[in-house]
């Protein structure tokens, strides 16, 4: 998992990540690429502004484990 501090963020550091990454992933051959983050996080819409596409979801509601749903966004490369 990677995380921007919070006093850094809305600076792009996490755009310019995020575009290392995707490059990355490309120069290795990779066509598309799959990430997410919990309903609740404000990473989603992170995530929309860079072409990011919603592709579904699950939630977890065992009592002792239950937390948001984790929310998957996927991308073509």
């Amino acid at each position: 998992m990677l995380f921007i501090d919070w006093q850094h963020q809305g600076k792009g550091y996490g755009k310019k990540l995020m575009t290392y990454w995707e490059h990355d992933m490309k120069s290795q051959g990779y066509g598309m690429l799959l990430t997410s983050t919990q309903v609740d996080e404000q990473a989603q819409y992170f995530y929309r502004k860079l072409g990011y596409k919603d592709c579904g979801g699950f939630v977890i509601d065992i009592p002792q484990y239950a937390q948001p749903m984790e929310l998957f966004f996927i991308k073509s490369i």
